[in-house]
């Protein structure tokens, strides 16, 4: 069954400061939209207000013509599944532990994870290829490592929708790969992706849509006709040069060549 985010017209914000004004945009089971933007121009508000972290000031956000507004905590935990871009536990929890958190979300209040909770958190482990961390010690592992089990948690909440604030952040350009390489992959196992990201080639490399913000407005479409040397220019303020490779299965791969002067 097909899952469609549709954002109309939202505008968000804090208090009486409204930080991002009438944008919209779709994304459905299978898409993967990349937010691109300076930084403070809005994207972690978007995502807080996508999340029912703020109220909506305007527009509305809905999930299959469903209003998110009113919905409880537990009931965007079992549709939207939230991984962000570091995140440390006040205890030694083993990694396993960590992933089986995110069936919190579908037991009840005074309820223990059973035997199929556990097999969730554990073919989520198994589908990302980190089943040997799920006795090793979280605060101990890799930060690539602890992405792709924070990335697991959020895949034990079963949800309809993944929304991904900067998953790459501070991982060195294999994990960077690795981890991008498992977006593309959930995408087309057909899950709903929206992640933030402040690199343009991540729009090319695994971006279905892009939307790019920057201070008073925004630009939506596919990466080719966003994404372009003239627009992250403006965005940016720097010099870019959009390249391209034929690989050796046909495809073209894309990416952006900053013109330091």
């Amino acid at each position: 069954m097909v899952t469609r985010l549709a954002v109309r017209d939202a505008a968000c914000g804090y208090g009486s400061r409204t930080v991002i004004d009438s944008i919209s945009f779709e994304v459905s089971s299978g898409e993967v939209l990349c937010l691109l933007g300076p930084n403070g121009v809005g994207k972690t508000t978007l995502f807080k207000t996508l999340l029912g972290f703020l109220p909506l000031k305007g527009g509305s956000m809905t999930i299959d013509g469903e209003d998110l507004r009113g919905w409880s905590r537990k009931r965007f935990a079992q549709v939207i599944g939230y991984v962000p871009q570091a995140h440390t536990p006040p205890f030694p929890f083993r990694a396993e532990q960590v992933v089986l958190m995110g069936r919190t979300a579908h037991l009840g209040a005074f309820a223990t994870p059973s035997a199929t909770d556990v097999a969730i958190a554990e073919e989520a482990m198994e589908m990302l290829g980190i089943s040997h961390l799920a006795d090793r010690v979280y605060t101990e592992i890799s930060g690539g490592e602890r992405q792709m089990v924070l990335i697991a948690r959020a895949l034990t909440q079963r949800p309809k929708l993944l929304v991904m604030d900067e998953p790459t952040s501070n991982l060195d350009f294999g994990n960077q790969m690795r981890v991008l390489s498992r977006v593309n992959a959930l995408a087309e196992s057909g899950l709903g992706v929206v992640m933030t990201t402040h690199v343009p080639d991540h729009a090319f490399w695994c971006g279905s849509k892009v939307a790019l913000l920057r201070p008073g407005g925004f630009d939506i479409g596919t990466p080719l006709e966003t994404v372009t040397e003239d627009s992250l220019r403006q965005v940016y303020g720097v010099e870019v040069k959009l390249t391209q490779t034929q690989l050796a299965d046909g495809r073209i791969a894309r990416g952006c060549v900053p013109l330091l002067t």
